[in-house]
């Protein structure tokens, strides 16, 4: 199996792999629903509300698009992708904390950190034969 970490991984065999990724995408969604609601509540009149609102998510998008994706336009080294998902993943934490919910975005902050890392830890690593 290529062990270049961009490398896409099989995820045959690996329930629990494919399981963390499921929850890796439902936490890129809850990260960017954080974000347009901090922005649709922290903007200061209408207009403000709504660029801060469809804004934020759509930085986010952008920038994961670019770096972050699987299938991202540019193809950077594991330290940049790791550096963007903290950006954007963590930005939805912070979010949630911005609209007043500090026990939910540290629930995702921690919950964040343990898919990361259990990504990465196994990611590449051949299956084990049953």
């Amino acid at each position: 199996m290529p062990t270049d970490p961009r490398t896409p991984v099989v995820i045959d065999g690996r329930p629990w792999f494919a399981a963390n990724e499921f929850l890796a995408f439902l936490l890129e969604l809850a990260a960017l629903a954080a974000l347009g609601w901090w922005g649709f509540a922290t903007g200061h009149g209408l207009l403000a509300r709504v660029l801060l609102g469809l804004g934020a998510p759509l930085a986010a998008i952008v920038l994961w698009a670019l770096f972050a994706a699987p299938r991202a336009r540019l193809r950077p080294g594991l330290p940049l992708v790791l550096l963007v998902k903290a950006v954007v993943l963590g930005g939805g934490a912070a979010a949630l904390y911005g609209v007043g919910h500090p026990a939910a975005a540290v629930a995702m902050a921690v919950v964040v950190v343990a898919n990361t890392a259990a990504a990465e830890t196994f990611r590449g690593r051949t299956p084990v034969a049953s």
